[in-house]
């Protein structure tokens, strides 16, 4: 795409191709910037193809803007700007904000922008009424009394953030929470602001996070950890636009923050609140973080423990118990999904014996069956498992990725999270009553490819698996998997376990009894004798024949999240009771 501005050819540069992403990382660096994640980046070309000039666009911000020192005075800024500015109009953006130096401020003044925010050493402008909006927004939540505010980000929520604003809301007649809007952490911003309006309720005011908080637009070095001028300017920033535009409106006379013994820059951030926010008439209570033997309950440890695959249950309130079985949930079918060398299976390399899907369907369908599940959680387990596969089935165009994997964990997840709501005093010795009990509601269906097989050759399909607790979960494949986790191919030998033990309804179907009691012994004999050469054979012939034990994928799925659910004593320090 070219563009010409009398003799100044406007070029888009494809950020994808290598050759050009290192010429423009070049370009930044010798003019002290680095290059960042964006949409687009445009840029003022001399005839032999020598950048002169860029600027970039992430979503309604522009960024990563230069002129060549040896150009600076030449012209070349505004021409460009105003090409970026049509483009992002044309995609609808009229918004738009800019960090740039006090010193550029009259360049972009003369495109319309204005300044909303200040520091010594940088500055916010946006050239639309984004922020006048905002703060529009607020003003008609505005309750009479003495005010405080707390920012947080709540990735995810926990007792340590319940803590903070109990004892802030001890010392305000109201108290706001103002939820971080940017989409930059491991839960969306929609399940942040969620997770701490539930549980945060009866103690503060949940109101719109907007884009003017700690986020991409206002800090973005926050997610970077790095104590820079860069990122003090934009702490800076960020503390001018509460000071000056959000308490003003609020009637915010008390910002409230926990204490930071760890992280240098949010300590940084913690004592710049300290030195400004009471310039402006806000005073600054720094409330101390809760802590057990292991130290401060944070979103950190938790991030931590779901990492490790483990439920952290002494660190987050009931209210958040459902977004973390999720994101367990998630973890467990992608690490099936992404184990190589899985006979007939989709994994990252290959689609298997399926010609219908592919690694990038499969993890697609993943993530809409984690959001899935969070927002019809309140559902009874059948209209809940109909919902969840609906909404895959949306996604896929009609391809059934996960219809057997929906039914077991979801039903798992429900039984597990039903027991922690009831006060079970042993949740690993109750679960499989509790899955049973629940499976006792749910209706045979022959339908199904797994109901078939049920019906013609009375084998124990999924849904009298569930009925009897997952039994041979307990009993075997997760000691096993216990007994292996860790080391190489330790899901490859957990699968073969399960195909050596499952009569796989996915097997029946497509070949037959006498070819799925064959499948079973081969599994076993491979499992004895495992080797690289051996598993690659299977999947060869696997493929050669059409054949895929997706019933054992889904059980090798369910053993993962079952272990993560009840994690071994001992194994991390978080329980489940």
């Amino acid at each position: 795409m070219m563009e010409n501005y009398g003799s100044i050819d406007i070029q888009e540069i494809p950020l994808g191709v290598p050759v050009f992403r290192r010429r423009v990382t070049d370009f930044l660096g010798k003019n002290g910037l680095q290059l960042e994640d964006l949409d687009l980046y445009l840029a003022v070309l001399d005839p032999d193809g020598v950048i002169l000039a860029g600027a970039g666009l992430s979503g309604d911000i522009v960024k990563c803007v230069a002129v060549s020192q040896d150009r600076r005075g030449d012209g070349l800024a505004a021409p460009l700007l105003s090409r970026l500015l049509s483009i992002a109009s044309a995609k609808g953006i009229d918004d738009l904000k800019v960090f740039t130096k006090p010193g550029n401020r009259s360049v972009f003044e003369s495109l319309g922008f204005h300044v909303i925010a200040s520091a010594p050493k940088a500055i916010l402008m946006e050239n639309g009424r984004g922020l006048e909006s905002y703060l529009a927004s607020l003003s008609g939540l505005r309750l009479p009394g003495t005010a405080g505010a707390a920012v947080v980000n709540a990735d995810p929520f926990t007792l340590g953030h319940r803590y903070l604003l109990e004892k802030a809301a001890a010392q305000v007649d109201n108290l706001y929470v103002i939820p971080v809007a940017e989409d930059a952490s491991r839960f969306p911003a929609s399940e942040r602001a969620e997770m701490i309006r539930s549980g945060s309720a009866g103690i503060a005011r949940v109101v719109p996070g907007g884009a003017y908080q700690i986020s991409a637009a206002t800090f973005p070095s926050y997610f970077l950890k790095d104590l820079t001028d860069v990122s003090e300017s934009q702490m800076r920033l960020d503390l001018d636009i509460f000071a000056r535009h959000i308490a003003p409106t609020l009637g915010v006379s008390v910002r409230f923050v926990g204490s930071e013994p760890q992280d240098p820059l949010t300590a940084r951030y913690n004592a710049l609140m300290h030195e400004l926010l009471p310039q402006h008439g806000i005073k600054v209570v720094e409330i101390p973080r809760l802590a057990d033997a292991h130290g401060p309950v944070s979103a950190s440890r938790v991030r931590k423990a779901l990492d490790a695959g483990t439920f952290p249950g002494g660190l987050v309130p009931p209210s958040t118990w459902k977004y973390i079985v999720a994101d367990l949930v998630s973890r467990a079918m992608t690490m099936e999904l992404d184990a190589p060398l899985k006979p007939g299976l989709v994994d990252r390399e290959q689609s298997g014996s399926h010609h219908d899907m592919d690694h990038g369907m499969m993890a697609s369908s993943i993530k809409v069956i984690r959001s899935s599940f969070i927002r019809h959680f309140d559902l009874e387990p059948v209209p809940l498992g109909k919902a969840v596969e609906a909404d895959v089935l949306a996604a896929t165009g009609g391809v059934n990725t996960y219809r057997g994997a929906i039914f077991s964990q979801l039903i798992v997840s429900k039984a597990f999270l039903t027991l922690l709501a009831d006060g079970a005093g042993d949740v690993r010795s109750e679960l499989p009553a509790a899955i049973a009990s629940i499976a006792a509601e749910v209706p045979a269906s022959g339908s199904t490819h797994g109901g078939a097989a049920v019906r013609d050759h009375g084998v124990k399909g999924a849904l009298a698996m569930a009925r009897d607790g997952y039994s041979e979960l307990f009993s075997s494949w997760l000691p096993f998997w216990r007994s292996v986790r860790g080391n190489e191919y330790s899901l490859n030998k957990t699968l073969l376990l399960i195909m050596s033990t499952l009569d796989d309804t996915c097997i029946i179907h497509r070949a037959g009894m006498e070819r799925a009691a064959q499948v079973k012994r081969q599994a076993s004999s491979l499992l004895a004798g495992f080797s690289e050469e051996g598993i690659r054979g299977m999947c060869a012939d696997f493929v050669r024949e059409g054949l895929s034990p997706g019933g054992a994928a889904d059980m090798l799925a369910l053993t993962l999240l079952v272990d993560s659910l009840l994690p071994e004593p001992g194994r991390t320090e978080q329980t489940t009771t």
